[in-house]
Parts: C-alpha cells; sequence; structure tokens
C-alpha cells in the first residue's frame, strides 16, 4: 500500500523519481526501493513526504489513494447530478413565474380593451371651456388612441412568447 500510494502521490504531483529524491535529500535508488517495496521510509521521512504531497501520513500508510480517488470521484458526481437537478427545477419554476406574470399583463390588457370600448370614449361630450377638462380629455384620448392601436399588437407579441416558451 505504501509503495503503491508513493507512486500515485508522485505521478499526481508530476515529479519523477529524481526530482522527488532531491526534494527528500536521498538518492535515486531509495525513492525506487520504496516504490517497489523493497524498504520503507523512516518516521521522520514519512512526515517529509506527508508535507511535500500535503497528505496525511495515515493516508499514506493507509488504504490505496486511487481507490479513495474513485470513490470520491463519484461522490463529487452525485453531487453534481444533485445540483443539476436543483438548477433545472429552478428554472421551471423560473419559466412557470414569467408565463404567470406574461398571462395576467395580457388578461389585464384586454380587460383594460373591453373597458375602454364599453365607456365608448365619453370625453367626447365633456365642456371643454373648462381647462381642467380640457387637459384630462386631451390625455385620455390619446391614452385610448395609442391604447387602442398597440393592445392588440402587445397582445399578440405576449401570447407568442408564452406559447413559445411553453412549447421548450
Amino acid at each position: 500500500m505504501l509503495k503503491d500510494n508513493l507512486k500515485i502521490l508522485r505521478k499526481n504531483k508530476g515529479l519523477s523519481q529524481e526530482e522527488l529524491s532531491v526534494k527528500l535529500h536521498v538518492v535515486r535508488q531509495t525513492i525506487s526501493k520504496w516504490e517497489s517495496g523493497l524498504s520503507v521510509p523512516d518516521a521522520e521521512m514519512l512526515v517529509t513526504i506527508s508535507e511535500l504531497f500535503e497528505t496525511p501520513v495515515s493516508e499514506i500508510l493507509g488504504e490505496n489513494i486511487e481507490k479513495q480517488e474513485k470513490d470520491d470521484l463519484k461522490v463529487i458526481s452525485e453531487k453534481l447530478e444533485v445540483i443539476n437537478e436543483q438548477l433545472s427545477n429552478y428554472q421551471k419554476e423560473k419559466r412557470k413565474q414569467k408565463n404567470k406574470i406574461l398571462i395576467i399583463i395580457d388578461i389585464s390588457i384586454i380587460l383594460l380593451f373591453i373597458l375602454l370600448a364599453i365607456l365608448g370614449s365619453p370625453y367626447l361630450t365633456w365642456d371643454y371651456n373648462i381647462t381642467e377638462w380640457a387637459i384630462l380629455g386631451t390625455f385620455y384620448h390619446a391614452f385610448e388612441w395609442m391604447f387602442m392601436r398597440l393592445a392588440p399588437i402587445v397582445v399578440i407579441v405576449l401570447t407568442t412568447i408564452i406559447l413559445i416558451k411553453k412549447n421548450k
């Protein structure tokens, strides 16, 4: 286990046996013997190795690091899967909320359109000799004129957006 873990840690760091031997102040043959299982480092050297690889001594002496890395990858992939699912659900809810808002705007425009049609332009009968009524009548007429021309276009556009988003 020590021999395999030492080799894996060295390769993960991108070090050759020669480079590792320089860092640990030993000869290359010593590293080779450790990795082939012919000898083992002493306690002080194990501490130095663990500091160099930023890995606890117990892990260097323990289970195969490669096996733990595979388990870690499995755990990470499971966590990513959960996060992706949560993100997907969040985006679906956001889309539903946007569709609800667009539908409410659509219905409001239609109701206002109907209300203006039922009222039948009451400003036409107002006395425009009174300044306040003249100003109010002008604004009312401008709003009605613009709204009656733009409302159908806005309703068509919003409805199209809603239908396109539902099909996705």
